[in-house]
């Protein structure tokens, strides 16, 4: 845990008169986020001049009715205990508050970390590295500079920046550094796992400004997490690093979960997910008849008429097909590839064997296609699929319509379902993509479950 901490006081600590602090601000950080604010004016019981009252804005008028330092120092210490004090040129802030509290008989002592330090050794370079100028180059904006609160805040945001920084570049190795990233890391992935649950469920990595940067499914999503935390992979490590948060949807259900995983993946575009972004899907293989042969063709997705598969471009298309015509000895001709009412060039390397020269029948040539046509169809045109619920009474089903996946919902064990048209009211997404159809065939050949035709 961090107490990130600003002052502003009514003037310079000499021998002979001590300026005193007028303004206070804590942070208390626990290595992912602010938890926790303390944040005060005080009043100095002495007078404000003029250049301090211009530079913070802070004016005797304003600290007349504020708490004493003493009346404050008790919520300082619990504030900062047993936490590590965090400032910008950590020597000023901390040597002010541990003499307000040596005034009082009483010792103040806590571990520090100077994030101006701690700025030279991780960008090296910089013009300056007075807060104001260190964190204009950095795009962080100061919101009342030169008030305890806003320059804390700064603060709290340039030190998650060197976090990230020291990650990436860890020959920069002191004791206090040590400390910070094994308790970052350590405070993350306890939050984390005491967040997800060990069920079916679709979760989704957040970075500090809780924008999406993974989304992923699991059967348990609790031991899913873990293993991104034991994970050795540079990705991994890259992702922790930005990793702030955490939140999920429990699916109950194997199928959701990955149709939910997908669905999501092409609507956010997380940093880190690389499979399944693609949203567009230009191209699709045909299946049609032609002399009493059936045939594949190639075609833009809108002017498709029985689309077998849709693809995210001609060249994936093309590369599927070719696929299906060597492990099944397809035409060139009949798969659109070559000009109709000519011999194709497979067929002179033995690789056809011979539909379009005469040389097959059209029955035994049909066989082979048929086997691809069932691989990529459903059994039946109208039918849901019963899985497991989010809880005992419930059930999750996965409707498909006209040999098109049409989404999922949830049903009462008590619920009477008794044709296409009642499915619709208990459906909780219905968003489709082409590809949603070849998770849902796959998942089929695997696991067998009920299944209500209509």
């Amino acid at each position: 845990m961090f107490a990130i901490v600003d002052i502003e006081t009514c003037g310079p600590k000499f021998a002979y008169q001590r300026g005193r602090i007028i303004d206070i601000c804590i942070l208390v950080h626990d290595g992912i986020q602010v938890v926790d604010k303390f944040s005060t004016l005080i009043n100095p019981d002495c007078h404000i001049g003029s250049f301090y009252t211009k530079l913070s804005g802070i004016t005797n008028e304003m600290v007349k009715d504020a708490p004493l330092f003493h009346e404050v120092a008790k919520d300082i210490l619990q504030f900062t205990e047993g936490k590590l004090f965090v400032a910008h040129n950590s020597a000023f802030d901390y040597n002010f508050i541990k003499d307000e509290f040596a005034s009082l008989g009483f010792r103040f002592k806590r571990d520090t970390l100077c994030t101006v330090k701690l700025s030279r050794k991780l960008m090296p370079g910089k013009k300056s590295y007075s807060l104001g100028n260190l964190c204009e180059s950095l795009g962080i904006v100061i919101h009342d500079r030169h008030r305890a609160e806003g320059d804390a805040v700064a603060t709290a945001k340039l030190l998650d920046l060197l976090l990230a920084l020291k990650t990436q570049n860890p020959t920069y190795k002191t004791k206090s550094v040590a400390q910070i990233m094994t308790t970052r890391l350590d405070n993350i992935k306890k939050y984390i796992l005491d967040k997800l649950p060990s069920s079916f469920g679709v979760y989704y990595f957040l970075d500090q400004h809780q924008q999406i940067i993974y989304i992923g499914k699991s059967v348990d999503m609790y031991a899913r997490a873990i293993s991104h935390f034991n994970s050795d992979l540079k990705k991994s490590k890259s992702m922790l690093n930005d990793l702030y948060n955490v939140d999920y949807v429990e699916t109950g259900s194997e199928l959701i979960s990955l149709l939910l995983e997908s669905e999501e993946i092409k609507l956010h575009k997380p940093k880190y997910n690389a499979a399944r972004k693609k949203d567009v899907f230009t191209h699709c293989i045909d299946m049609y008849e032609r002399n009493g042969v059936k045939s594949f063709k190639i075609v833009p997705s809108e002017e498709s008429n029985h689309a077998l598969l849709s693809l995210t471009s001609y060249s994936t298309a093309r590369e599927k097909l070719e696929s299906w015509i060597d492990t099944k000895q397809l035409c060139l001709q009949y798969c659109g590839l070559t000009e109709e009412d000519s011999v194709c060039f497979n067929h002179q390397i033995k690789k056809c064997h011979g539909i379009c020269a005469g040389h097959e029948d059209a029955e035994s040539y049909n066989e082979r296609v048929q086997q691809i046509i069932t691989m990529y169809s459903y059994d039946y045109d109208n039918f849901m699929i019963i899985d497991k619920g989010r809880n005992g009474d419930k059930k999750s089903i996965i409707l498909i319509r006209n040999q098109r996946y049409a989404g999922y919902g949830y049903i009462d064990e008590s619920s009477q379902i008794m044709g296409l048209d009642d499915v619709g009211s208990y459906l909780v997404s219905k968003t489709s993509y082409p590809d949603a159809d070849d998770l849902v065939k796959s998942w089929l050949r695997l696991k067998r479950r009920e299944i209500v035709k209509f």
